[in-house]
């Protein structure tokens, strides 16, 4: 793997890289990245990881796409991401599409086989009972994947509720979900933020004060820049972030660092001490 800025023996000082001081360490687990794959050619990933996989956690086939890939070509990407070190999973779209005329296990079993390493578990469009929410869970974490959730609703109306919200993460936790994921849509408009993509970013600071004793266990999607931004802002830098577009990873780690003028001042003082 080609040297980055931030490892040991590198010529640039750490304080360069890093300026909010929490990101130094490549892949720490903190702040997961979350992209979303439209459906890139495999060139063109290969490319992504080679760049940005560093700052990568999740990579998320978006929708059902999966389905229309070569069988080959999908098998293809599923192992660039494993040698790379990345979760990859199939939309939660495909799993409710599927779920329509396949048993949970064969879905788990079937995406297991052909390499997936997680799986999202999602009801945005068709609903699922609590009880089919946790056998979808149990299912997947049986067949060996990281299990993934999404907690909301593609309607253009939806907003999230808080007390909804924190029942959610509750149980799909103590079901064994990694994490769950806050919908939002590739476009940014459902969930916490409005019909022009603004944040509730109260919402998002009380959902988060109040879920702090089951850790920091949810991902927000935020595909847009200022949605990014205000998240960092709200959040830290190691919020968990998705719906990331291919051409957005480094311009997020940058967010995240303070190296970008939108986030810069939350680290100034931080990184403003004198030369020695």
């Amino acid at each position: 793997m080609p040297e980055r800025f931030d490892n040991p023996g590198s010529m640039i000082p750490l304080s360069w890289s890093d300026p909010s001081g929490s990101r130094s360490a490549e892949r720490q687990r903190k702040g997961l990245t979350m992209v979303i794959d439209k459906g890139a050619g495999i060139s063109a990933f290969r490319d992504l990881l080679e760049l940005a996989s560093p700052y990568i956690d999740i990579c998320k086939l978006g929708f059902g796409t999966a389905a229309l890939y070569p069988t080959a070509q999908l098998r293809q990407k599923l192992e660039l991401a494993k040698a790379y070190g990345l979760q990859i999973m199939p939309g939660g779209t495909f799993f409710e599409i599927a779920l329509l005329s396949t048993p949970v296990s064969q879905y788990m079993e079937t995406i297991c086989q052909l390499g997936f390493t997680a799986v999202e578990i999602s009801d945005g469009t068709f609903p699922l009972s609590q009880k089919e929410r946790r056998e979808a869970i149990m299912s997947g974490l049986a067949c060996g994947l990281t299990v993934y959730t999404e907690f909301g609703k593609k309607d253009a109306n939806y907003r999230a509720e808080k007390e909804e919200l924190l029942q959610t993460l509750a149980a799909d936790l103590d079901a064994g979900a990694s994490h769950v994921i806050v919908e939002a849509r590739e476009s940014g408009t459902v969930g916490v933020f409005d019909r022009n993509g603004n944040i509730d970013q109260l919402f998002v600071q009380d959902v988060t004060d109040a879920a702090k004793e089951m850790g920091t266990r949810l991902i927000w999607e935020a595909p847009e820049k200022e949605q990014q931004v205000h998240l960092i802002q709200t959040l830290g830098s190691n919020v968990h972030l998705g719906n990331i577009a291919y051409s957005d990873v480094l311009s997020v780690e940058t967010l995240r660092r303070g190296l970008r003028g939108d986030t810069a001042a939350r680290f100034a003082q931080r990184s403003a001490a004198p030369c020695e």
